[in-house]
């Protein structure tokens, strides 16, 4: 019962600091919506289409760009608009169809359509687009132009004739399969990537800058007036690791929930998900209560658990995902798995990305644990030490 005083003691404490609303609750989730704005997801190029007093044939080229799959197309007003648009990244391109298009390829002069883009990789794609949708309406107006020569019939009926045939004829057929693996975070959705990377380093971060806390307690004697009375240092260790895990837990489980309702992060398996975030909280709190017991200056193990915590969280894939670091720097991927933060990101991604569930991140889960268990011994030996001899 006194180890339960003690770890919600811990927990009041964090909570009373308003800073720590701050760090703990507020910044992981600003952190998750900025990564996801940024790097998240896929979505459709945007492609803005200026058509006033094209006719028919520009109402045409216009509906063949918006069945065009992967384009979403808007429409705009002028020129002027489109161009401030795409210079300003609101469009990744954008289409003028001039005034008197249709009138003008009736009576067969040239129409120029206007291309509006950034030079990128992606406009070029974008132009490609335009230019089969342009090739295709040239062919019609080739073949309408042609029976119209050869007295057939006139060019509106040629032009609706081959229009209709062009829609029942198969033409020519371009398939397309994709081959070998694809690459994994293209898979994720767009905040999920964020969501869980941000989850481990937060967790292992406040764990490690808690440790502070603990070195307070030694010195302000309050380690010392407990030993005083009828508290065991059993009691007292059992309560110190439940209130730094109650802390790890508390914030996990707010960014499990909270990236969920508000940001819509798929976690995969949700019972593996929690023993994941489990699991390496009791590790993360077990580092904590190390370092609180190897320190007696909690500015310097305030500080040094920044430095660490982002270090190791850095290192072990939370700042650049594993996939790029397996592909570009083997040696490093490797070295990753020397941190606790690898083998939890590893566990995430099977069941995130592979739809595993819990029994298929068993060693992960292994790994995470035995890191836990060691550090936790490692942690109450050094604090029992340090709390006999206050």
């Amino acid at each position: 019962m006194k180890a339960l005083h003690i770890a919600a003691t811990s927990v009041r404490r964090l909570l009373r600091e308003r800073s720590n609303i701050f760090f703990v609750f507020l910044l992981p989730m600003l952190l998750i919506l900025v990564l996801g704005a940024a790097f998240g997801g896929e979505t459709d190029p945007r492609v803005g289409i200026v058509s006033a007093g094209s006719g028919p044939l520009g109402r045409d080229l216009v509906d063949s760009l918006g069945a065009a799959e992967g384009l979403d197309v808007r429409a705009y007003g002028d020129r002027d608009a489109l161009i401030l648009a795409v210079e300003r990244g609101r469009l990744e391109a954008g289409v003028v169809v001039p005034p008197g298009y249709d009138v003008d390829l009736r009576a067969g002069r040239t129409a120029t359509v206007e291309f509006v883009a950034r030079p990128d990789p992606t406009s070029q794609a974008l132009r490609n687009t335009l230019e089969s949708g342009v090739t295709r309406q040239g062919a019609l107006l080739r073949a309408a132009a042609f029976a119209q020569a050869q007295g057939a019939m006139e060019f509106d009926r040629a032009l609706e004739t081959a229009a209709r045939i062009a829609q029942v004829s198969p033409g020519l057929q371009i398939g397309q399969e994709a081959v070998g693996e694809p690459f994994a975070l293209s898979r994720l959705g767009q905040f999920d990537l964020g969501a869980y990377s941000e989850l481990l380093l937060f967790i292992f971060l406040t764990s490690m800058t808690g440790s502070a806390a603990l070195i307070q307690s030694r010195q302000l004697g309050v380690s010392r007036r407990m030993l005083s009375t009828p508290t065991s240092v059993r009691s007292i260790l059992a309560g110190e690791a439940l209130g730094r895990f109650a802390v790890a837990l508390v914030q996990g489980v707010f960014i499990m929930v909270g990236s969920s309702v508000v940001f819509g992060v798929d976690w995969g398996d949700v019972l593996g998900a929690v023993i994941i975030m489990v699991v390496f909280s009791f590790g993360a709190a077990a580092t904590g209560m190390l370092m609180g017991a190897v320190f007696k200056n909690d500015q310097q193990a305030g500080g040094l658990g920044v430095v660490l915590g982002l270090g190791l969280a850095a290192l072990g894939g939370c700042m650049l995902p594993l996939s790029i670091m397996k592909i570009f720097a083997p040696t490093l991927w490797r070295v990753a798995h020397i941190t606790p933060h690898a083998w939890g990101i590893e566990a995430f991604e099977e069941l995130i990305l592979r739809g595993g569930g819990a029994l298929d991140i068993l060693p992960e889960l292994a790994v995470l644990a035995g890191f836990a268990i060691i550090v936790f011994g490692l942690a109450t030996w050094r604090l029992r030490v340090a709390l006999t001899r206050a």
